[in-house]
């Protein structure tokens, strides 16, 4: 049934660009409705790439693209640039910061995830995170500051400090952060200096478990494990961390001397569930309903990490792109139903179509099901499928060239210092 050309469009307002965001978005186009995108950056990052644009494997303009052009086909579409600061479900209105109030017949909230600090708030001032673009050019320029300065330095403590590298947290994104800063340092800067031995950086990966890969079954986490141990990377397992500041790492019991902290363990929803006034579950996301929309609220739904929505044994689904990509086109489907009178879709079901987790060149894991693969067979399967994943041809083209000449040339080429200031808190040992 179509809709009545009589009445006014349903507007649907989406918050958050991500993976879930823009498939929401881009399912709804000619659905009769006009949608309303509200994200605080202007582009859509291809998170699972953030530690190669950290470690000067890729440059940030490779991995992202700009929101209004990826949407730009759908005249119906709007795009704002905001922070969004709270929703009042009784008069149906979203509230941005700076900007004002928009309302909606029905909202999507696709916000993310941000990392968890497990009570710990203090120590993100010392340690760096990497959730956004921001980050890791902020982790790029602390890692190539740390190896200037040891340049320039006579003392052999401070060399060592400059060069011990903590990565804590043992899941995917700890695992190839760690794996690509220990190649940075053994191959790709090897020859650049001439007081320093980039070879002798140590590569510290903390994890409070007892294994890497938690997710991963047992056989590909110990690989993961001892690939590290190949490149270097000192594995440390049941080092929960108990302090972080301005010149080390307190985990297992051990004191790492350190002015390079890097987290990644945990995460949790942002503050959806108190802007909703519902409750939230243990990660703080929103419970919702099979069909992803929230009780009480039909017109709301919840995806992607902030959504809670039970999977296997009643285990909330893993916070992966995949999920929240596939959440953002059957919501789609769900209004889009609503809107022209057609039946609802079955309740979401998540096809999980893999684990991948990139060590270092040529060597990954990947978890297919009945499938696993590790080695070089994995990292040829991860490489084409974040190629094929990732927005844009022009990324697509210039990521498989970038990645081409790594392989065999070991060399990255954004390992540009920028910026005066952020060179002057290294110098002066400020946290960043």
């Amino acid at each position: 049934m179509a809709v009545d050309a009589a009445r006014p469009r349903p507007r649907v307002v989406i918050v958050g660009a991500g993976f879930g965001g823009i498939n929401a978005a881009r399912g709804l186009a000619g659905c009769g409705v006009d949608i309303l995108l509200i994200d605080r950056t202007n582009h859509h990052v291809f998170q699972p790439l953030l530690y190669q644009v950290a470690t000067a494997a890729l440059a940030p303009s490779d991995i992202a693209s700009p929101v209004r052009a990826m949407l730009r086909r759908d005249r119906a579409t709007s795009v704002i640039m905001g922070e969004v600061t709270g929703v009042d479900t009784n008069r149906r209105v979203v509230t941005v910061e700076d900007t004002g109030e928009f309302t909606y017949d029905y909202l999507i909230l696709a916000t993310g995830a941000a990392y968890n600090w497990f009570g710990h708030e203090e120590w993100s001032a010392h340690a760096t995170v990497l959730k956004t673009l921001s980050n890791a050019e902020t982790i790029r320029q602390r890692l190539l500051c740390a190896f200037e300065r040891a340049e320039s330095s006579s003392d052999p403590h401070e060399i060592e400090r400059l060069l011990t590298f903590v990565v804590v947290g043992g899941g995917p994104t700890g695992v190839e952060l760690a794996g690509s800063i220990a190649e940075l340092a053994r191959f790709t800067l090897a020859r650049d200096f001439r007081h320093i031995r980039p070879q002798s950086a140590r590569v510290i990966l903390c994890e409070a478990g007892s294994r890497l890969l938690a997710e991963f079954p047992a056989t590909l986490s110990d690989y993961a494990a001892t690939a590290l141990q190949s490149l270097g990377v000192e594995v440390r397992l049941r080092a929960s961390v108990e302090q972080i500041d301005a010149a080390g790492v307190q985990a297992g019991g051990n004191r790492i001397e350190s002015e390079n902290a890097f987290w990644c363990a945990g995460t949790q929803a942002r503050p959806v569930a108190a802007w909703l006034g519902v409750d939230a579950a243990r990660n703080g996301g929103v419970k919702v309903r099979p069909d992803c929309s929230v009780p009480g609220h039909d017109e709301i739904f919840v995806i992607g990490d902030v959504a809670s929505l039970g999977y296997r044994d009643g285990r909330p689904l893993p916070g992966l792109a995949a999920v929240a990509a596939q959440q953002g086109k059957y919501v789609a489907k769900v209004i889009a139903a609503r809107v022209n009178g057609r039946r609802a879709p079955r309740p979401f079901h998540y096809r999980n179509l893999g684990t991948l987790a990139m060590i270092g060149r040529s060597r990954a894991v990947a978890d297919l099901g009945h499938i696993r693969l590790r080695g070089f067979p994995a990292w040829l399967f991860w490489s084409l499928v974040h190629l094929f994943l990732l927005a844009g041809f022009r990324n697509r083209i210039v990521v498989y060239v970038d990645w081409s000449w790594a392989w065999f040339t070991y060399g990255r080429g954004a390992r540009l210092i920028i910026g005066e200031a952020m060179l002057e808190r290294q110098k002066t040992k400020l946290p960043v």
